[in-house]
């Protein structure tokens, strides 16, 4: 009973658990599966048994799921801090629109180089871009 708990057990949740810890160092999903890979086969020949062979490449496949979820989940958590830094820096967006008869430009000043944007619209609403994540 107690290896039926290890094998379907332990071994998978320590295999996420670490999976995610390991991804956060290497910022590779491969090398994370290759890493437990490589583990669970020397644990099989070493350790346990030929048998473990099929468990190892479901362990190793998990491993794999699990590190793209969690970079998927990290790049996500990313964007949304980023877009919340957006109301921080409205106040340094300063805008100076010049129309003409046809063309119109807009000089944005929010970053270290000035960004000229060119275009021939005939309104004068203005888009104000946020600093990370170029919402509008």
């Amino acid at each position: 009973m107690n290896t039926l708990l290890l094998l379907f057990f332990a071994l998978p949740v320590a295999t996420i658990i670490l999976s995610v810890v390991l991804l956060k160092i290497l910022k590779c999903p491969c090398l994370v599966a290759a890493t437990f890979f490589a583990i669970y086969l020397v644990l099989t020949y070493a350790v346990v048994g030929s048998d473990f062979l099929i468990l190892a490449i479901v362990y190793t496949i998990l491993s794999y799921i699990t590190a793209i979820i969690a970079r998927a989940i990290c790049k996500i958590i990313t964007k949304i801090n980023n877009c919340n830094d957006c109301n921080s820096c409205s106040n340094n967006q300063f805008q100076t629109t010049n129309t003409g008869a046809q063309a119109q430009f807009t000089v944005t000043t929010n970053q270290t180089n000035p960004v000229l944007l060119l275009g021939n619209r005939n309104n004068t609403e203005r888009r104000q871009n946020c600093c990370f994540c170029r919402r509008r």
